[in-house]
């Protein structure tokens, strides 16, 4: 997943991106409000780690700015040490998902970002079912078919759980490989690195059971379809 990190504390900036590069989101860095809005002006994220106390202007009008963007649905969580309750209601009200005041855990930023995954994608539990009879477990990042496992390189993981994550949805080239490897595609929309890896999954994925529920659209894209109650 993209996450953006918008912190000017450069040690608890990079502290943060350490942590969540290790845990495998893909993150990039501002440190200031007009370096962050150019970024998710361009760019779509799946999280937004959103100081308040910016050197050049204030975080809420970010939120703010992002949330007029119909490009952009990412989710806010609010970093700040400003705790005051005034402003946690104002960061609520402008749609920031969740707020955690300084110092915290990175442990418990993980904890709170994968639950705001699960809540927004109508998940359970941290393990998906999907096909006849594969299961995905996001935590463990591994996949299993009837007990047997199957054997997936990170990308190949990646880019199974993004699709899954978003079932019944198309999704195109280059929003996969934005939102998974960063603007890999950008220069080159012809590419068939994302279709490379679809092709190395399905290869996979069948000597256990049909892929027909991983769907090509044709001049598109891909998209996983499934039941809604599954999941």
């Amino acid at each position: 997943m993209h996450v953006l990190i918008v912190e000017d504390e450069k040690s608890l900036h990079q502290e943060v991106r350490q942590f969540l590069t290790q845990a495998q989101y893909l993150c990039d860095s501002a440190y200031t409000h007009a370096e962050a809005s150019e970024k998710i002006f361009v760019n779509s994220y799946d999280f937004v780690l959103l100081d308040l106390g910016l050197p050049d202007g204030d975080g809420l009008s970010l939120l703010r700015e992002a949330r007029e963007n119909e490009n952009q649905d990412a989710s806010f969580i609010i970093l700040t040490a400003r705790g005051a309750l005034d402003d946690r209601i104002k960061g609520l009200d402008l749609g920031a998902d969740d707020y955690l005041p300084k110092p915290f855990s990175l442990l418990e930023l993980l904890s709170r970002m994968q639950a705001i995954t699960r809540r927004k994608f109508g998940l359970k539990r941290q393990e998906m079912t999907f096909g006849q009879g594969f299961h995905l477990d996001v935590t463990g990042r591994t996949l299993r078919h009837e007990g047997n496992e199957v054997v997936l390189t990170k990308k190949e993981f990646d880019l199974l759980h993004y699709l899954l994550l978003h079932k019944n949805r198309v999704l195109t080239r280059l929003q996969l490989g934005e939102h998974l490897w960063g603007n890999v595609l950008e220069d080159d929309s012809d590419s068939n690195y994302i279709d490379v890896h679809i092709k190395n999954i399905r290869k996979k994925l069948s000597q256990y059971a049909p892929t027909d529920f991983l769907e090509t659209v044709r001049g598109i894209g891909y998209r996983v379809v499934q039941p809604e109650n599954q999941s």
